[in-house]
């Protein structure tokens, strides 16, 4: 019988004037984008935790720190290409991957099925075992004010 691992990531960033606004791999057009070392992909970034804690290998930070400024300004596909080198050399593979981003704009209905194309190609499975949904806090705190965005993923690991 295959183990079988899950695993959960968070991530959350600052929305600030002058940056690119990267989720999931896609550049979503907007007036802010995330503060951080890195592009800032709030989505790759717990999708990297969520592999990395289903696998045993710790987290982001400890793997990819932001005080290396091998990371400064990085694609945060980086993340997950390393992220999964590492998995599929303990003989795992994904199975599937739940995720949620948090944001109260812009929307990302038009940009799912990107992201989820990119997510699939990453981790090499079917889109169809990757879940990529939106939601707001409905204007509560600093989400909901346009200060920030947050998102959640979790993943299933077989081998």
């Amino acid at each position: 019988m295959d183990k079988f691992r899950v695993g959960f990531g968070y991530d959350v960033h600052p929305l600030i004037s002058g940056r690119d606004l990267m989720i999931g791999g896609v550049h979503v057009p907007f007036s802010k984008g995330a503060q951080g070392h890195s592009d800032a992909d709030v989505l790759l970034h717990a999708l990297a935790d969520a592999l990395l804690g289903a696998a045993g290998l710790g987290d982001i930070g400890t793997r990819f720190p932001d005080t290396d400024a091998v990371f400064k300004n990085i694609s945060s596909r980086f993340f997950i290409e390393e992220t999964m080198r590492m998995i599929n050399g303990k003989g795992l593979r994904v199975n599937n991957v739940d995720a949620t981003v948090v944001l109260q704009e812009p929307k990302l209905t038009p940009f799912i099925s990107e992201i989820r194309s990119v997510i699939s190609s990453l981790l090499a499975v079917s889109s169809g075992d990757i879940a990529v949904k939106a939601t707001t806090t409905e204007y509560l705190g600093y989400i909901g004010n346009g200060e920030g965005i947050a998102a959640f993923a979790v993943v299933s690991l077989v081998g």
